[in-house]
């Protein structure tokens, strides 16, 4: 019968140690204690242990791998995120593990972790929430180089590539006020990640500078994605008083909100304006073609491949912050009420 192989937890529960302490003993990375290295390197011993020669690989340069952890790998936007940064990193021949934290801190933390155990020296990370962001700044004191996308962590030290969330949402809605609509609805997530938090801070500062009164019965909160927009687009227009106009924080709620208000039989942009933040492949093959808030998506993944081999290489330079504008692609989908 085939002997079971000894694990980093059995070497962790045996050292009565965290797996990630057993992995930086066993890797020699970070700081342990000496008795505590000790220990772990003892346990590993009697258990028969054998080192991951992929970590070694990986500690050596013989295999220079890079992690990626978006939020969702399914949306459109982190999907081609990933393509961009693959196709980068192989240009400098370095290869790319991508592991989705699905919108989720602990599953973020986790997976960081692991991947870490394994040797990777470099990540790229879209975090899950701006504030709860302690696991990446421990990461990043111990000598792994981050550089985040899309949405910024205010106690991280590294550079970071993220858009103008608020303006694009603020010209949005802006757009939609100039040509007449008053009652504007919100779709959004249900998350408390950067984006959100800026999109949504987009749409009430134009509504304040227009002398409108902001009234949450007209923002509906769903998860990220298109079934549950659908459901929550149902619930924002079957009110007495619907929105005459809706705005979408991203490009699953955008697909979700236009196959909602179809369902009911609501013509785009006849009986509602429709305005969504992220272009998508599909909204220029409706009718009428979708009015977007478009992110440049092309230069981001590059850029951030850019930036981290540059760390990994020994640059020292200051902490960069690179924020993008957005634009907005004026279509078919807006008219007066």
């Amino acid at each position: 019968m085939r002997q079971k192989a000894v694990t980093l937890k059995d070497i962790a529960a045996a050292a009565n140690v965290s797996r990630a302490t057993a992995a930086r003993a066993l890797n020699s990375y970070g700081y342990v204690g000496d008795e505590t290295a000790m220990r772990v390197l003892e346990a590993a011993e009697k258990l028969g242990y054998r080192t991951n020669r992929v970590a070694q690989a990986l500690r050596s340069g013989q295999l220079p791998i890079v992690g990626f952890v978006p939020g969702d790998i399914q949306n459109p936007f982190f999907a081609r995120i990933a393509h961009d940064v693959e196709t980068e990193l192989r240009r400098k021949h370095h290869n790319l593990l991508i592991a989705s934290s699905e919108e989720s801190v602990k599953q973020e933390k986790e997976l960081l972790e692991s991947l870490r155990a394994l040797g990777i020296g470099g990540f790229i990370v879209a975090p899950a929430s701006a504030t709860d962001t302690r696991h990446i700044a421990s990461l990043a004191r111990e000598g792994a180089q981050f550089v985040l996308i899309d949405r910024a962590a205010r106690a991280v030290r590294c550079d970071s590539v993220v858009v103008d969330n608020e303006g694009g949402a603020r010209e949005a809605v802006s757009y939609l006020i100039a040509n007449g609509h008053r009652r504007i609805g919100f779709l959004r997530d249900d998350s408390h990640i950067f984006t959100a938090q800026e999109r949504l801070a987009g749409y009430q500062n134009a509504l304040a500078a227009h002398g409108i009164a902001a009234d949450d019965s007209l923002i509906s909160v769903s998860r990220s994605a298109v079934e549950h927009a659908i459901e929550a687009t149902i619930r924002l227009f079957s009110r007495r008083e619907r929105p005459s106009a809706l705005f979408t924080v991203d490009s699953l709620m955008t697909q979700g909100a236009l196959l909602g208000l179809r369902t009911m039989g609501l013509s785009i942009p006849h009986d509602v304006s429709l305005i969504g933040f992220d272009d998508f492949n599909l909204a220029t093959f409706t009718d009428p073609q979708i009015t977007v808030v478009a992110q440049p998506t092309a230069e981001i993944g590059p850029l951030a491949a850019s930036m981290l081999l540059e760390r990994l290489a020994g640059a020292t330079m200051p902490p960069r912050k690179v924020r993008f504008p957005t634009r907005l692609v004026i279509r078919g989908s807006v008219s007066h009420p």
